[in-house]
């Protein structure tokens, strides 16, 4: 493990954010043995205006308004920048020239911030750990000069429509002049080497601790009486990411199957079929800490992702919580899937999820189960740092070699 560093995390989610994030658990978990800053993406133009009502933007309107910015200890070694500076929003410019000359003047605004607090904290030889801040962030290797410059790839982001028009081409070139690249799927990283070949598929860290089945003491009301077996999704329930002919079909093929979706649904969810079958369940959204309460009383989970340029790489933290309390699962097969094969049954279409989920409740056992949840608890945040502080090092020696 590496010890005793400065490290800079700057990425597209705040330290604010209301959702859960890898960012974040990585920056604690660097935060153990390191001192590191923590750095807020910086308020753009538009979000000032269209979202000034929001308690967060109303922060950072004051916080640029004053002119100094907001250095804030969240714990020890960890601090957090809140940037006195407003950038412009550039997304909307077709043209590269133009996009890359803003970008270029964003970027200097934000590295001035960043400078202030690396001079107040005295931060030396620091590492930079960009969680794919792709066009804010562009220019910081050069603006902030850092020992070692780390690009974090965990969605493909370039196929979302926000990011594709200009990041098709600058996630390339980000990749490419970083020192190294680090994936939390193999299909990431697989992309990340056709522009780095210093890049490293480095896991996923995932804290399952409460998905014990020791640990739950009540049955929920709204799934205690749902006749069993049981097959769930937890989640949020998004056609963007979701196959809905899928769990349709699950549904519709076993009538005497209960389905049953906790998280909130989008839409297109809200106005599917699915509403119309008796054997489904729409238990809505829950509170993190309830979860396990819901999943222990699973036959069988299920991950029935759609596949798309979205989705095809992503790590899905759930599977870990799925497996952290031992439930057989089923989930449609990708590429970012293949680490959890042994453990897993990996559907290609919408009969295979019927076929295996048919398996899965004839096979599970308790020795089976406890494989699983073996197998989840090895990821861990520290693992999954460790992995990166490794791809570091490998990267090093690499160079000292080559010298």
């Amino acid at each position: 493990m590496i010890q005793n560093r400065d490290i800079i995390v700057v990425g597209i989610q705040p330290w604010d954010i209301e959702i859960g994030s890898n960012c974040k658990n990585i920056a604690e978990e660097f935060a153990k043995n390191n001192r590191v800053l923590y750095v807020n993406s910086p308020l753009d133009r538009i979000s000032m205006y269209r979202q000034k009502k929001l308690d967060r933007i109303r922060k950072r309107i004051n916080i640029v308004k004053s002119g100094k910015p907001e250095l804030i200890e969240i714990s020890t070694n960890l601090w957090n920048l809140y940037p006195a500076c407003l950038i412009e929003s550039i997304n909307w410019i077709r043209s590269p020239k133009l996009f890359d000359w803003i970008n270029k003047i964003n970027n200097k605004r934000f590295a001035k911030q960043i400078k202030l607090a690396i001079e107040k904290l005295g931060f030396q030889n620091y590492i930079i750990f960009n969680d794919s801040d792709m066009f804010r962030s562009f220019y910081m290797k050069e603006l902030l000069k850092p020992e070692t410059y780390i690009y974090y790839t965990r969605d493909n982001l370039i196929s979302v429509d926000y990011w594709k028009k200009q990041g098709v081409r600058l996630e390339a070139q980000h990749m490419q002049k970083a020192d190294l690249v680090v994936a939390n799927s193999t299909y990431l990283a697989t992309l990340a080497k056709k522009f780095n070949p210093s890049s490293f598929y480095v896991g996923q860290g995932c804290d399952v601790s409460m998905f014990d089945a020791k640990l739950i003491t009540a049955v929920p009301s709204d799934i205690q009486n749902i006749p069993k077996p049981i097959i769930g999704y937890i989640g949020a329930l998004l056609s963007l990411r979701l196959d809905i002919k899928v769990i349709e079909h699950i549904a519709e093929s076993r009538p005497e199957w209960s389905v049953v979706l906790v998280g909130p649904e989008d839409d297109a969810f809200k106005t599917s079929k699915l509403h119309q079958l008796k054997n489904v369940y729409f238990l809505g959204n829950k509170n993190g800490n309830e979860l396990p309460s819901y999943l222990i009383h699973f036959d069988v989970a299920i991950n029935p992702q759609i596949l798309s340029p979205v989705t095809i790489g992503n790590y899905p933290r759930k599977i870990d919580e799925y497996l952290a309390m031992g439930k057989p699962t089923v989930a449609t097969k990708t590429e970012a899937m293949s680490i959890f094969s042994d453990f897993t049954y990996l559907a290609e279409n919408k009969n295979e999820y019927i076929t295996f989920i048919e398996k899965a409740l004839r096979e599970d056992n308790d020795q089976i189960r406890l494989k699983r949840e073996e197998f989840a608890h090895n990821h861990t945040w520290k693992n999954n740092v460790f992995e990166i502080f490794g791809a570091i090092e490998t990267v090093k020696s690499s160079k000292l070699k080559s010298k």
